[in-house]
């Protein structure tokens, strides 16, 4: 049984997102890494990780319903 989430690319990662948008089928119990590997987006370009607004990590383990949100590694200052 696949349920959905709802997947948020920033910046450069957008580059990633599956042709079906930002509504991505997922198996429940997968980890954010398992999402990142099925869409070919290397772990180590997601710096930040947020589910549902909170920040979660590679082993946050996804359910459906969520709402995920990835951001680059950020330079500056």
């Amino acid at each position: 049984m696949s349920v959905h989430i709802e997947l948020k690319l920033f910046a450069h990662l957008s580059k990633y997102l599956p042709s079906e948008g930002e509504r991505l089928s997922i198996e429940p119990g997968q980890s954010v890494a398992e999402v990142l590997d099925t869409i070919g987006l290397p772990a180590e370009k997601a710096k930040l990780i947020f589910i549902n607004g909170i920040k979660g990590t590679l082993d946050t383990v996804l359910h459906g319903g969520e709402r995920v949100g990835l951001f680059p590694p950020v330079a500056g200052g």
